[in-house]
């Protein structure tokens, strides 16, 4: 059983009456999250490349476009607060990737980077938008990487999120023993206090409000995550071949505006990393974000926005 709600068809959902965008509201209120009174804001499916994708689209359709792409066992709904927020001058599609959210498992359990940034690449040209803003957190951040190597003529501009070339083992290792250990629970507030031992920036009301996009209800009463937990999902080595790695060399080519956002406290994005890939973009910048880890967006929004908005100012959109 789902614990969260979305379009279940091809007809967009509207999530403006729900007890969940009212919840969002309170969570935006609470962290001083500025928006508009009435924000357009639905639930909506696709088919890409055979497979239903599910994704939010908030604004109005004339706004300029910006795409959201989400980390690694997380959703769509990662973005709300800065959806909510960006809302007011842009058109916000956040994409569930595929095995995420409310999108649909792969049937070959096929989940590399490369896949899924063919899915981002078809997502922006079913959609037709043009020239969006491609924004990424971690996992969304390297297919985002992937598909402004490819074809970055399909873009205006892109905003990567706590990851580049060089990544931290050590990190990496601490969120994969995270998600291993994370699969299933017999309630919900188990998860929770998991949840706040490994993330001390968010409180316990905002985990409580977001938990219902990462879990399930199994037929057994067990809460098991949204993901797809195949072995072979869990299990695929990153950054294995040509298609999946992104060097400092590739950042060199890419030939467009890129904002690199780093935790000030990451254990993913090193600060000579950080700073190593900045200075191969032959247009970028680099924000740190004070008083957050890996996770930027959720526990320090604020200083996203404001690192985002600085950034799609020069844009001229």
């Amino acid at each position: 059983m789902y614990l969260n709600s979305f379009a279940s068809g091809s007809a967009p959902l509207d999530m403006t009456d729900t007890d969940e965008f009212r919840s969002l509201l309170a969570s935006a209120a609470d962290l001083g999250i500025p928006h508009a009174p009435d924000v357009p804001y639905r639930s909506c499916n696709i088919v890409l490349r055979q497979m239903r994708f599910h994704f939010l689209e908030w604004g109005h359709a004339d706004a300029p476009p910006i795409v959201l792409l989400h980390g690694g066992h997380q959703s769509a709904h990662s973005w709300d607060l800065v959806s909510l927020h960006l809302a007011q001058r842009y058109r916000v599609l956040a994409l569930d990737q595929r095995g995420h959210g409310d999108s649909e498992w792969a049937r070959d359990t096929v989940y590399s980077n490369h896949e899924m940034s063919l899915d981002a690449e078809a997502f922006i040209v079913s959609m037709g938008l043009h020239r969006p803003v491609l924004t990424g957190h971690s996992m969304g951040g390297r297919n985002a990487m992937l598909l402004i190597r490819r074809n970055r003529a399909l873009l205006r501009a892109a905003a990567i999120v706590d990851v580049g070339p060089e990544l931290s083992e050590r990190g990496r290792a601490a969120i994969g023993g995270f998600v291993q250990a994370n699969q299933e629970f017999d309630d919900l507030d188990h998860f929770i206090a998991n949840v706040r031992k490994y993330d001390p920036y968010r409180s316990r009301e905002h985990i409580e409000r977001t938990v219902k996009y990462n879990m399930l209800e199994r037929a057994d009463g067990k809460f098991v995550s949204k993901c797809d937990s195949n072995p072979r999902r869990l299990n695929i080595p990153r950054g294995s071949g040509p298609l999946e790695n992104i060097t400092l060399q590739d950042a060199a080519g890419f030939g467009l505006p890129v904002l690199l956002v780093r935790g000030a406290n990451s254990n993913i994005l090193e600060p000579d990393a950080a700073e190593r890939f900045a200075a191969a973009l032959p247009d970028g910048r680099l924000v740190t974000v004070p008083d957050c880890g890996h996770n930027v967006h959720g526990q320090n929004t604020q200083g996203v926005i404001a690192a985002l908005g600085g950034f799609l100012e020069t844009l001229s959109l």
